[in-house]
């Protein structure tokens, strides 16, 4: 039998009317936005399934804008994203695309590109009660929910670097929860994506960032 939490019933703190539509929505977009350098000048979302049918009616657009600006479930600013948004520089899109359906029914693609001109894509699928699942990273399927505290490492695939990773994380004592590695196809980009039960020293990312095969590293607290 599996096991329910109270949360799992009662759902997050949150603005908006719905778990799924609002408050996940928010939850995907406020992960997205911690895997790019800020600040951000423009974010397009494109939407699948029931969130592309209500995404308006819902809320869920104003809570994806409020959620790429660093706003949490129940921070009433989400009401006046639109807003705040504009007045920040931020431009935003929403598209709502019907001809690719074999998606999760909660599915956003956010395309984010920040002040010094880095684009970055991320697929999130909104579950319901407030969890989601970040499913792709710049179009590479990968799978983690940011319940945990996660170190995301783009690589080259090449032999030595997963040892590189496991050896500098080892020295820092930490406590590997999930490990997995993600990749287009052998030798191409890869992502090493490291969920850990506990927080993530300062000064991690550089010790990572010495092997020469490593060209990003990102980390995502809950």
């Amino acid at each position: 039998m599996s096991f329910v939490s109270v949360f799992d019933v009662l759902g997050p703190n949150m603005i908006g009317p719905s778990s799924s539509h609002t408050a996940g929505a928010a939850v995907i977009a406020h992960l997205a936005q911690k895997m790019i350098t800020p600040p951000l000048r423009k974010a397009d979302f494109t939407l699948y399934g029931s969130f592309a049918k209500t995404y308006h009616g819902h809320g869920t657009d104003r809570a994806l804008l409020g959620g790429i600006m660093g706003f949490g479930t129940d921070d009433i600013r989400i009401r006046d994203s639109f807003k705040i948004a504009t007045e920040r520089g931020l431009s935003y899109s929403f598209t709502p695309c019907d001809t690719e359906t074999e998606v999760h029914p909660n599915t956003v693609d956010i395309r984010m590109e920040n002040s010094e001109g880095r684009v970055m894509t991320v697929r999130g699928e909104s579950l319901g009660g407030g969890k989601v699942r970040i499913s792709r990273i710049n179009g590479v399927a990968v799978d983690f929910t940011g319940e945990y505290s996660t170190v995301i490492v783009i690589q080259q695939d090449k032999p030595g670097v997963v040892a590189h990773i496991t050896k500098v994380l080892s020295e820092a004592n930490i406590n590997i929860a999930f490990m997995r590695l993600f990749r287009e196809s052998k030798g191409c980009t890869a992502y090493t994506i490291v969920e850990s039960d506990g927080h993530f020293p300062e000064g991690i990312v550089e010790p990572l960032r010495e092997n020469p095969n490593i060209k990003d590293v990102m980390i995502v607290e809950p």
